[in-house]
């Protein structure tokens, strides 16, 4: 089952994390089921940018991106060529490093 690390990020988990998933799992699935709040502001559907992520290792393990996600991709905060939509990435069975970026375009959050 692959680990996912995540680096520290001061609101969702600020001493960081690593928490396990099994392949076949999107990162944003992954981190919600341990208790890391990333935002998701669309339900996982791909319709916005609140779970953008940056894949610092694993990152061709990855599913490939579609047109839809690339297209969104392009308005996410911080953007980086290793950037991915943690509701469309999919894992694998290789351990990924994962980096929550500071900012997202969401201007409003909602509490679950």
């Amino acid at each position: 089952m692959p680990v996912i690390k995540i680096l520290p990020h001061p609101e969702y988990c600020p001493e960081g994390a690593e928490v396990k998933a099994p392949a076949g799992t999107s990162i944003c699935e992954a981190l919600l089921d341990n208790g890391i709040e990333i935002e998701h502001a669309c339900d996982m559907s791909c319709a916005c940018t609140t779970c953008h992520c940056i894949v610092r290792k694993g990152f061709s393990s990855l599913n490939e991106m579609d047109e839809n996600e690339e297209d969104l991709l392009d308005r996410a905060w911080g953007l980086e060529p290793n950037s991915r939509l943690s509701c469309q990435a999919i894992l694998a069975q290789e351990d990924l490093v994962v980096e929550i970026p500071k900012y997202s375009i969401n201007h409003a959050k909602e509490k679950h």
